[in-house]
Order: C-alpha cells, then structure tokens, then sequence
C-alpha cells in the first residue's frame, strides 16, 4: 500500500489550486499555502516517493552528518551528497567580497578586478573542499546548523537551573536515553532552533525540531510481530496468551515509537521528499536503538511552497501512479559483526553506532520509482 504519494500529490495539488503568490529571499517566487499536515504508517512500507526518482545516498549521507554532529560539508562531499553546495559556496563569496571591500584605500574598479581575480567558481570551490583539508576547514563549514544543535547545544545552566558556565548538550544521546527509562515522557522533544546562533548558520533550519512517542503494542500486535519474525512460531504454544507469556516463548519488541517533525519553509518539490524519508530513517534508526516498531511518521507544515519554476514538474508527478513502498534493511558495519571483536571491544554505545554508521549500511529492498523529473534549486 501507498499512500504516501497520494498525499504528497494531494498536498501538490492542494498548493496549484490555492496557493497565493509570494516572494521570496531567492527572488524566485512562490506559490504558497500555510499549515499542512502529512502523515504516514510505517507498517505500509519505507516513505520514499515512487512518483519520481528520489537520490537515497543523498538523504543517508545528510541524515548522518546531521548524527554525526558535522557542519562540514566535507563529509557530504565525501559520499558524493551535493544538497548543501550551493549554500556553502554562497557564504564563501559572501566571506571573500566582504574582506575585499573593508579596505577603504580601494577603488570600486580594483574591488572589482579583485572579485573577479579571486573568487572561485562554484565547481572550483567544491572540488578544493575536496582535496584541500585546510580550506575545507576554513570555508567548508556552515555555522552552527541541525547537527551542531542535535548534538552539541550550548547552555550556560544545567537541568536544574544553577549556572555552570558554558555547556554542551548532547539532544540525541538524551531522548535516546529518555526513551530507554521513560518512555512515556512528553519531553522527547529534540529542537535545532538555537535562537542565539541563528545570525551565525548559513542557513536557519528549515525543519526545526522533532518530537517522539511511544506507546505499548497490544497482545495482537505483538503475535503479529511474532509470527513474522520467528519461522517456527505456533500459536497453540501459548496457554495464557498474556504479555509475560510472548516474552519467555517469543520476544519482539513491547512499544511503537512514532516521530512528528515540524518545518517552517518547505520547498515542496525538491525539499519535502528527502525531509520525509529523512526522519524516516531517523524513526527507524532511532526505533532500532531502543528496541521498538517505528510506528507514525508525522509532518506539520508551515509556509508549504512551489517554487515558480517548479510548476510544469509538480504537475508532470501529481500525473503519474505511485508504486508499491520499498523497505529498509539496517546494517553495521562488517568489521563489527565478528563476536571475537564485540567480546574484546564490548557492547557499543549508541555513539559509536552513529560514527560507525555508513551509506552502505542503509540498503533500500524493492524500490521502484519513475524517471526523475529535473528542478531548479533556488539558494
């Protein structure tokens, strides 16, 4: 079953019909509707679009970095994931015609030649982030965006209000642990949008904050669980039927864990189908962790947006039929599966699994998709 692509050709569609014209920071323009809500049942297949080609290794490997913490698009570069190019090499043009024009004793005329002479094109720009370690260091990185606030917040109090100077806050590390111990907490909430660093991010986050919940699978459910992961499951093995029962004969997870994301701006053509399968993955990775079914993915929209020249395509995908979901297998890494090497290194912690975590461990079964429908991006 497919929904999903119904939705988002319905959200398409939703956008034509009733979006208002508006500008835009790009000098684009958009159309634009306010206040969307999407929703998707994980137990219908892995949310990424059918209707068009959607890049996989590109979501894996930004979804990482985001764990990882990186702000460097250095590692983006490295598993060919090229969605920030364009913002990094922005501000690197910013960077270098500010330094130009603070010296006074310059003529506009020889600024000018300066640009000119200095500035890197955007495809020399990518290619010296690769191979140059100290320029990628030096104008590689974006300021302190997702990855910084998902994993090192800064504060100066601790969690019971006494100043400490300055803190780091590891969000990730602390639901993670949050849905280990109370899994019922309405605090699971994880936020990027870090109001005092804002003015130092390349770009403000676009989808600024998730929020998780669980809740306990049903007997049902759990049998169901059961009787696909065990080949040998016999019902008539249950005398009680109780939850202690399934846990001594046939052990399978005993919560569903469901993710909500919240966005500000979503470029719905190009952007929304990678935030999508994007906290997906995050749901399905994070569910792994701490043993339970990923459950509902839910997105609420902001400002939901076509970008004028987006169109054409956005009406040549609400067209096509979807088809059947692919799914996911989850994979670490091989040096790490030998029980001689857990015995020596013991049991990792969920820190390591992130930093050992690659593209290739995220193998996507049974998609099929259209042809991809080419789209301008508008930085």
């Amino acid at each position: 079953m497919n929904n999903i692509d119904k939705t988002y050709q319905s959200l398409l569609q939703d956008i034509l019909d009733n979006g208002v014209v508006k500008s835009d920071r790009t000098g684009t323009g958009t159309i634009s509707v306010f206040g969307r809500q999407i929703r998707h049942k994980m137990s219908e297949g892995f949310p990424l679009l059918t209707t068009k080609k959607v890049h996989w290794n590109s979501i894996v490997a930004e979804l990482l970095w985001f764990l990882r913490g990186d702000t460097n698009i250095k590692f983006l570069l490295d598993y060919d994931c090229h969605i920030w190019d364009g913002d990094c090499y922005q501000a690197y043009v910013k960077k270098h015609k500010h330094a130009i024009r603070t010296d006074d004793d310059r003529s506009d005329i020889v600024i000018k030649m300066l640009e000119k002479q200095l500035i890197y094109t955007q495809e020399q720009f990518i290619n010296k982030i690769k191979t140059d370690e100290t320029f990628a260091k030096t104008f590689g990185d974006l300021g302190p965006i997702y990855g910084k606030q998902w994993r090192q917040w800064q504060g100066w109090m601790d969690m019971d209000g006494n100043e400490k100077g300055s803190l780091w806050y590891d969000q990730i590390l602390e639901v993670v642990h949050s849905l280990k111990t109370n899994p019922d907490s309405r605090r699971l909430m994880v936020s990027a949008w870090n109001v005092a660093e804002l003015n130092q991010m390349v770009l403000p986050p676009c989808h600024y904050g998730f929020q998780l919940y669980t809740r306990e699978l049903s007997i049902d459910e759990r049998l169901h669980l059961a009787s696909k992961k065990y080949e040998v499951f016999d019902p008539f093995d249950f005398h009680v039927g109780d939850h202690n029962e399934i846990d001594e004969l046939y052990p399978v997870p005993k919560r569903a864990l469901s993710l909500m994301w919240n966005q500000r701006s979503v470029d719905t053509f190009l952007g929304l189908p990678f935030n999508i399968a994007s906290y997906g993955l995050l749901l399905e990775i994070i569910a792994r962790e701490v043993d339970m079914i990923p459950d509902e993915l839910i997105g609420n929209l902001g400002d939901t947006h076509l970008y004028s020249n987006h169109i054409e395509q956005a009406k040549e995908q609400i067209s096509r039929i979807p088809y059947e979901l692919p799914t996911i297998e989850i994979t670490e890494r091989n040096w790490y599966q030998h029980q001689l090497v857990k015995e020596r290194l013991g049991p990792k912690t969920f820190k390591d699994i992130i930093l050992s975590y690659r593209p290739d461990c995220f193998e996507l079964i049974g998609y099929e998709s259209h042809s991809k429908i080419k789209a301008p991006l508008s930085n």
